[in-house]
């Protein structure tokens, strides 16, 4: 499931200064990437037939909006209008919809001919509609469970424990090993002024899996209300759980930037308390 980039960011956040800045840049490097993982397994794995028709017009419009990114138009009418004309061919090849997003996205180009910040101008006028409205829009439209009926056999069947063990133990572990493998092989460096420890509560809360995870949750037992009540639980479950024991682990282990200073020797290495 993917990792839910606000709520991961706001329990990094009650931490305040004591996080280094490259754990909060690392996390979010993760989440993107959790969430774009989420949506194409969406667009390949929950797509019933594909009409060639329409996946072809939207591959050309995809191309349309490529040009655009390659002329490094300033102005974002043009992207929005083929955003949205990608939007409806996408929604009618039989993919899910949700991928015209992630590919529109691709095509803004990070300058314009003149310098222009296209993406972070784009990142800022979105981000208040997306943490205000968007967000808790969906959180309340899709996270109600109802217990109804629902008993101790229910809550403890196997599908929730499966989706809770998955956030708390398979995010952890999966992202930490990769993390240190790219490490360890020289793919990768470690995030600046973060031991271990630090990155492992980082990895533990990529397990708070919320919006994404209740969306696929659905598409994957359509119709199935009790099996969709069961994930709902799995997911609420686990995402408290990773958010709990990664804002402890890291409450623990971190240390305010004057004391994080301390931990360098004369020379001028980072001594590591891992």
């Amino acid at each position: 499931a993917a990792t839910d980039i606000a709520f991961a960011m706001g329990v990094l956040g009650l931490l305040g200064t004591r996080v280094p800045a490259s754990l909060r840049l690392f996390l979010l490097t993760v989440a993107i990437v959790d969430d774009i993982g989420a949506v194409l397994v969406i667009a390949f794995f929950y797509t019933p037939t594909v009409k060639t028709v329409w996946l072809l017009a939207s591959v050309i419009v995809f191309g349309a909006m490529m040009v655009l990114n390659r002329m490094q138009v300033g102005r974002y009418t043009p992207y929005i209008l083929l955003a949205l004309v990608l939007w409806y061919c996408v929604l009618n090849t039989g993919v899910h919809a949700t991928i015209a997003g992630v590919v529109a996205a691709l095509t803004i180009p990070m300058y314009s001919k003149t310098g222009k910040r296209m993406v972070e101008h784009l990142e800022h006028g979105l981000a208040p509609w997306s943490a205000y409205l968007v967000v808790p829009v969906f959180g309340f439209a899709n996270a109600g469970v109802s217990f109804a009926g629902l008993g101790a056999d229910e809550i403890l069947a196997p599908l929730p424990i499966a989706i809770a063990a998955g956030l708390v133990l398979g995010k952890q572990v999966g992202i930490f090993s990769t993390i240190w493998l790219a490490v360890k092989f020289g793919i990768a460096e470690r995030p600046e002024n973060a031991n271990w420890v630090e990155i492992w509560g980082v990895s533990i809360l990529t397990g708070i899996g919320f919006t994404m995870s209740l969306f696929i949750g659905g598409l994957a037992f359509p119709g199935n209300e009790l099996f969709i009540e069961e994930a709902k639980i799995g997911i609420l479950s686990g995402s408290a759980i990773s958010a709990i024991m990664g804002y402890v682990i890291l409450r623990l282990t971190t240390t305010h930037p004057e004391e994080r200073d301390l931990l360098i020797n004369p020379e001028g290495e980072e001594r590591d308390p891992a």
